[in-house]
């Protein structure tokens, strides 16, 4: 089946000279292999567990962590002058 697929500028030059090495002509197999090989590390058990978790957090709570993440973030990564 065909798709379109977003890659940055580095990852598509790094997948076309993985594929030059390979002999191949084009890197739609790199692809394949590693969606199989991330497919094949997210078990549909861990996939029903997480989607299990949708609605565990109410929207106001989701806030609160996402500010309080950010200010954790702020406060610890400082930009050297």
């Amino acid at each position: 089946m065909r798709t379109t697929v977003e890659l940055t500028a580095e990852q598509h030059q790094a997948l076309t000279a993985m594929a030059s090495r390979r002999n191949m002509r084009g890197f739609s197999s790199l692809v394949q292999e590693a969606v199989d090989a991330y497919l094949t590390a997210h078990s549909d058990e861990t996939i029903d567990a997480l989607l299990s978790l949708e609605g565990s957090v109410t929207d106001a709570d989701a806030d609160e962590m996402r500010t309080r993440i950010a200010d954790l973030w702020a406060g610890t990564w400082r930009a050297s002058a």
